[in-house]
C-alpha cells in the first residue's frame, strides 16, 4: 500500500516535470509527511494544465454524508475495474498524484523500520491516481474533491520492503494516463514499475506520527532527529 508520502517541490520542479501549468504558491507548501484525509496536489484529466488540491481518500459520489474516513486512500490496480467505488473513476476521472518520495515500513520481528523511497534521477515522483467529485444533495454548496492512489505488485527494489507499491508513472506514461484509455490501456499502464527506477534509505521512526513534519524526515536514519 501507500499510506504516507512527501511533497517538497519548487515551481521550477513542477515546470520541468509538466511544462506550463497553473499553480499557486500555497499549493506548493512543503509537506514532508502527507497523510490520509489531508489535501495534496494532483493534475486531473479534466484540467490537465492546472495543479489542484484534493483530499487524499476517495469519497464515492454516492456517499450520503461525504465523510472522508481515509479508508480508500489506495485502489488495487488488479481489481480497480470491478470495485463499485472505483470502476467509474478509473474510466472517467484519472489523475496524476504529485510527490517527491513515499514512505514504506519493513517489518522485522516486532519492529518496523520506515524507508523513504524516491527516484534518483528526477525530483518529481508521479503516482497513477483516480479522483471523485462529491456534492451534498441537500446543500449543493457543500462539495469536495478526493483522490486515491493506485497500487500494484512490488518491483525488485520494493520486494524486500513490502508486498505492494504505488503505480509509479514514467514521464512517457503520464500524458497517456490523462488521455482517453480503453480497459486494456488501463491494465497496461498499471503494471508493476520497471526495476532499477527507485532508490531508498532508512529514515527515523518519527515519520510514523503525523504530528512530525519537516526536513529531518528526509534524512537518513540517525539518533536525535526529534530529541
Amino acid at each position: 500500500m501507500c499510506g504516507r508520502y512527501s511533497r517538497v517541490l519548487s515551481p521550477q520542479d513542477i515546470d520541468e516535470a509538466f511544462g506550463p501549468v497553473t499553480v499557486e504558491a500555497e499549493q506548493l507548501e512543503a509537506n514532508y509527511n502527507v497523510a490520509p484525509t489531508q489535501k495534496s496536489i494532483v493534475i486531473t484529466n479534466r484540467d490537465p494544465h492546472q495543479i489542484q488540491l484534493f483530499e487524499w481518500g476517495l469519497v464515492p459520489f454516492w456517499s450520503k454524508d461525504g465523510k472522508n474516513s481515509g479508508r480508500m486512500i489506495n485502489a488495487r490496480a488488479e481489481t480497480i475495474l470491478e470495485k463499485p467505488a472505483f470502476r467509474k473513476p478509473i474510466r472517467e476521472r484519472r489523475c496524476l498524484v504529485i510527490a517527491d518520495s513515499f514512505y514504506e515500513w519493513k517489518t522485522a520481528g516486532k519492529s518496523k523500520q520506515p524507508y523513504r523511497i524516491y527516484t534518483p534521477n528526477q525530483k518529481v515522483l508521479v503516482f497513477a491516481g483516480i479522483w471523485e467529485f462529491w456534492r451534498d444533495r441537500n446543500n449543493p454548496e457543500l462539495e469536495k474533491r478526493t483522490f486515491s492512489i493506485l497500487t500494484t505488485a512490488p518491483n525488485a527494489e520494493m520486494t524486500p520492503i513490502h508486498d505492494r507499491m504505488p503505480v509509479v508513472l514514467a514521464k512517457a506514461e503520464q500524458q497517456a494516463w490523462l488521455g482517453e484509455l480503453t480497459e486494456e490501456d488501463i491494465t497496461a499502464l498499471t503494471q508493476t514499475p520497471m526495476d532499477g527506477v527507485l532508490e531508498m534509505c532508512e529514515v527515523n521512526a518519527a515519520v510514523g506520527s503525523v504530528k512530525n513534519n519537516g526536513p529531518a524526515l528526509h534524512e537518513r536514519k540517525s539518533k536525535g532527529l526529534f530529541g
